[in-house]
């Protein structure tokens, strides 16, 4: 029988909701205190998720509870000391992403944390969106061939007011770096998912709205040692269509390869046209509850099962640093206005 793990939260910020609610719906998971600066949303964060104990000290909270892992949900420059304050008393890590400001910082927390010999996985779920993991089962099966293009369309809206950004995440109107740092990672590690490994970046990146600091729109193309492609066309300042919404799927893609082609709507469905033949909708139902699919709930239950088990993770800390790397030559290439190669790890 498997063991329930006793977990703790660390942070209550916007997007806490959904991990929490997540923890709160999984059987093998008991998120037993939560942690933030602002005791009032630590409060009510406890409150809505039945959490039993509320914290504003991290040293205290891990001695006093014990947990089996912590979940750390707080802004990238607070992840190092947090993740490695756990990992040295041999408590598993959750992180989420953007795992820290730098690639520097960002492999020597990996680096710390394998030093220490506890588990640390970084909350990456775009890749569990379920109609990733459809596109990933017809891959695997051979149905859809050999990969030529993918091309992803996202456009989500929310970036064109002059108060952009304000009531769900305001510090993304300060960052430096910001559709590709906060949003073009995911797609950057879902398309790795799919397609293997990245062999060479062209990018363009742009800032729409004068009023925040980083780039809000881009334009990259990464080239796999498969010989495929895949293309973003990502822009946040512009709306999508009337009736969609855009954070359920972020866009809409086309794959094509040499069996036919693949094709993701705005509401989830994925459409399937073998060459020759009639188009066919994929019988799934994707979930509507909680985040994009519910990809939340999904990665939480591969860490719990991981843990229990001792299998590896998807998006293990040394395998997180290759989609960095793509992520760092993204910024390179546009910076140069030219491609960069990468070497194959």
């Amino acid at each position: 029988m498997n063991t329930v793990l006793r977990g703790v939260g660390v942070g209550a910020g916007y997007f806490s909701q959904y991990q929490y609610d997540a923890w709160q719906r999984l059987a093998d998971a008991d998120i037993v205190a939560v942690l933030d600066t602002d005791v009032t949303r630590a409060e009510a964060i406890a409150s809505r998720y039945d959490v039993p104990n509320v914290y504003t000290d991290y040293g205290a909270m891990l001695d006093e509870v014990e947990p089996d892992f912590v979940d750390v949900i707080t802004p990238p420059p607070t992840h190092h000391a947090l993740c490695l304050e756990a990992a040295r008393r041999g408590i598993d890590v959750i992180c989420q992403k953007p795992i820290a400001p730098t690639m520097v910082e960002a492999e020597a927390l990996v680096q710390a944390m394998a030093e220490t010999g506890a588990r640390f996985m970084v909350h990456e779920n775009w890749r569990w969106q379920p109609w990733y993991r459809q596109a990933k089962s017809l891959l695997d099966a051979g149905a859809l061939g050999d990969v030529f293009t993918l091309y992803f369309r996202m456009r989500t809206g929310d970036g064109w007011p002059e108060d952009a950004y304000m009531a769900r995440q305001p510090y993304f109107r300060d960052y430096p770096r910001l559709l590709m740092f906060e949003t073009g990672v995911h797609f950057i590690d879902t398309f790795r998912y799919l397609l293997g490994e990245v062999t060479r970046v062209h990018a363009h990146h742009w800032r729409r709205n004068p009023r925040i600091q980083g780039e809000d729109a881009a334009l990259v193309t990464l080239t796999f040692a498969s010989g495929a492609t895949a293309v973003l066309d990502a822009n946040r300042y512009n709306e999508p269509e009337d009736g969609v919404d855009p954070r359920y799927t972020f866009g809409t893609f086309r794959l094509d390869a040499s069996k036919g082609h693949l094709t993701l709507g705005a509401d989830g469905a994925l459409h399937h046209k073998p060459l020759g033949q009639p188009t066919r909708r994929i019988d799934y139902a994707p979930s509507k509850r909680g985040f994009a699919g519910d990809s939340c709930f999904a990665l939480q239950e591969h860490f719990v099962h991981a843990v229990q088990s001792g299998r590896p993770f998807e998006s293990g800390g040394a395998d997180y640093l290759k989609t960095l790397l793509v992520l760092e030559a993204c910024y390179e290439s546009a910076e140069r206005g030219a491609s960069v190669q990468l070497a194959l790890p």
